[in-house]
């Protein structure tokens, strides 16, 4: 193995959205041992950025759950899918259908369809600007990187079946959290941008430790040569996983790297 691609929330984050200086210390070492990193996220590309500069290490960057790559130094789109204009307005009435909070992504802003707690958490966690849209079905004229639904845990878990069955073959359909409902292109999974973004490496999707925590981590774990999560991740990925690290908040990750390819040289 010489490269690593992880996660970011509640894997790599604290739950305080921050990043220990250990685990920076941890990456840097892994850079000067010549080991590619790689950061891979369900949040749009300005959500990341901040912790890409942070960590001062990444070499390319995926996000929206895989619909983009770009490049870690010049922070420059290598890649994009997008979700076509009639799909991405079907799900916006999927969500109407359901009276749940939905959003989409241009730049740095989101645009949302309902006043209320969800668009004030994500506009915190997420450091994006928030804008209400009213009917997002209407507002839609676009194409789309990543339609983003939220509802309570039981809701949401009802409507990802649905979901999943009614628009199979038209996008990928995912969560990182249980209140979470994700739509991206077809061709949008961690796992298929980290065959991407291998190739433009020149390196295999085997050669890679990847460390995520939920569901939408599950195609990039399949595909890496060593997969890892974290104590708190999802019982549904654990099966999947050679290793279960520390949890996010106790440095999990870094601590897994700094064991297998530092020989725990850095201390905490």
């Amino acid at each position: 193995m010489n490269a690593v691609v992880f996660d970011l929330d509640d894997t790599l984050l604290h739950d305080d959205l921050t990043i220990s200086d250990y685990s920076v210390q941890v990456f840097h070492r892994l850079r000067d041992k010549g080991i590619t990193i790689i950061a891979a996220s369900g949040r749009a590309q300005l959500s990341m950025k901040p912790y890409v500069d942070q960590l001062d290490c990444v070499s390319a960057y995926i996000s929206c759950n895989g619909a983009e790559i770009w490049d870690g130094a010049t922070h420059r789109l290598v890649h994009q899918e997008l979700l076509s204009v009639e799909t991405s307005v079907d799900i916006a009435l999927f969500a109407e259908n359901h009276s749940c909070y939905a959003q989409v992504y241009d730049g740095g802003n989101f645009y949302f369809n309902q006043y209320g707690v969800y668009a004030e958490r994500y506009a915190a966690s997420a450091r994006l600007n928030g804008i209400f849209v009213g009917k997002l079905s209407d507002y839609i004229h676009e194409p789309r990187n990543k339609i983003l639904l939220m509802d309570s845990e039981l809701k949401i878990s009802r409507m990802f079946s649905e979901a999943k069955l009614l628009f199979s073959g038209r996008a990928s359909v995912t969560c990182s959290k249980p209140f979470y409902l994700e739509f991206n292109p077809l061709n949008a999974t961690k796992g298929k941008a980290l065959k991407s973004v291998s190739a433009l490496l020149n390196l295999h999707p085997k050669d890679f430790v990847a460390i995520g925590d939920s569901l939408n981590d599950l195609s990039m774990l399949q595909a890496a040569g060593l997969a890892v999560t974290v104590a708190n991740g999802w019982d549904e990925i654990k099966p999947y996983c050679g290793f279960i690290s520390q949890s996010n908040n106790e440095d999990g990750p870094a601590h897994f790297l700094n064991e297998y390819f530092l020989n725990g040289e850095v201390i905490p």
